[in-house]
């Protein structure tokens, strides 16, 4: 997933912020899926088995758009370094939903996370509503970052 993540994709929004913690602290936050309604407010409800394959199940409510529970399939996750489920969203539409963690130096890394859509249809999706899934992934980061420093 690594090389996909980093390919240029133009229907891929993203959003990556500074957090002062070593990589073990985020990815522990990250996997803490019981405490996700605390900290990210768009994706709750969060069940997730960390397991090559496994199912993610989770309500996301993005301002703007209609509140919609997501069956998905954990497609990659390392330790301290990434984790990305995959959902197919119908005929000609697929999503991958990541968080990557990359670490500078001890106890400072940079967080990504983002949305990449695929097919036909995801073109459209992406069109018409990366504002609103910017805006989601900007409050995410944020959050993110204040549950961890905090």
């Amino acid at each position: 997933m690594a090389c996909e993540i980093g390919r240029m994709n133009p229907f891929r929004i993203e959003k990556r912020i500074g957090i002062r913690a070593p990589a073990e602290r985020i990815w522990d936050v990250l996997t803490d899926f019981a405490y996700w309604d605390q900290w990210n407010p768009h994706e709750t409800r969060v069940n997730i088995t960390l397991g090559f394959g496994a199912p993610v199940q989770l309500l996301e409510s993005v301002p703007g758009l209609e509140d919609r529970e997501v069956e998905a399939t954990l497609g990659e996750w390392e330790p301290n370094g990434q984790l990305v489920w995959l959902e197919k969203r119908g005929f000609l539409f697929r999503s991958t939903r990541y968080y990557e963690i990359e670490e500078l130096e001890p106890g400072s890394c940079i967080v990504g996370n983002g949305f990449i859509f695929s097919g036909m249809r995801g073109e459209g999706f992406h069109d018409k509503h990366k504002h609103k899934l910017r805006s989601a992934a900007e409050t995410i980061a944020e959050r993110l970052k204040q549950r961890v420093e905090g």
